[in-house]
């Protein structure tokens, strides 16, 4: 796949100019040159051949051809709601869910949550999508939405969707029903094309009772993932992943 650039504003018409960190990439990290092509994309879903006519320090100008609709999103549209890592291992989780195929990730805020959704972290996950977008060919960006509580998160999956809670088996309040395992869901090929998928993933601690009874009264389903115990990025896309690739 050629090199792949992203465009902040819709592109029309057939020149386009970079700036920035993007201009700085293409111009001094990788020395590009007029008559080089690259492909241009800005996350509406298609993408764009450009050919380099101009490099200068701060910006680089671009031909461009014909859109290109090529659509690479998931068959499933899901949607992952997370208590968010610390430091770094944040990047990873966005890294990967953007190369699964999610289409929305929710930052939650929760009783035993340790990294907390600021503005600038949203920010800097944002940044991350893009990168991960361009290395993996996706067109459309996986939206990061603003932080949402616990509550509001578990009440606003649509109706008709799967909703999907990760919780080990063991920790279940006592009269709720059991945890399932992954392996006796429904199977993703047997799911509309489009279908929602909520998935729900707490933080390191754990949920409190209170919170996962919030969710199973809402019709959410715990999913038990194994006797080990997994970080909250590897649930996540754990989770995320059986739904993406199935």
């Amino acid at each position: 796949m050629a090199d792949r650039y992203f465009v902040s504003q819709p592109i029309a018409g057939d020149r386009v100019v970079l700036s920035e960190a993007e201009a700085h990439h293409l111009a001094r990290v990788m020395r590009a040159q007029p008559g080089d092509e690259v492909v241009l994309f800005d996350g509406t879903g298609g993408e764009y051949r450009a050919r380099l006519e101009q490099v200068t320090r701060h910006e680089v100008r671009l031909s461009v051809g014909p859109r290109l609709e090529i659509d690479r999103e998931a068959r499933l549209r899901v949607t992952l709601g997370v208590a968010l890592p610390k430091g770094d291992r944040q990047r990873w989780l966005i890294e990967k869910a953007v190369e699964l195929g999610v289409a929305r990730l929710i930052p939650l805020e929760t009783q035993r949550g340790v990294a907390q959704p600021a503005a600038n972290t949203l920010e800097r996950l944002a940044r991350g999508v893009i990168e991960a977008a361009k290395q993996c060919g996706r067109n459309r960006l996986m939206e990061v939405a603003a932080a949402a509580s616990w509550s509001s998160f578990v009440g606003a999956a649509p109706g008709g969707s799967v909703r999907l809670l990760a919780h080990p088996a063991g920790e279940m309040p006592a009269d709720a029903g059991a945890a399932k395992p992954l392996s006796l869901l429904s199977p993703p090929h047997s799911l509309a094309a489009q279908t929602e998928v909520w998935i729900a993933v707490g933080p390191e601690g754990g949920l409190t009772a209170d919170e996962v009874r919030a969710a199973l009264d809402q019709d959410w389903q715990a999913v038990d993932l194994g006797a080990r115990i997994l970080r909250v990025e590897t649930a996540a896309l754990a989770l995320a992943g059986a739904y993406l690739l199935g």
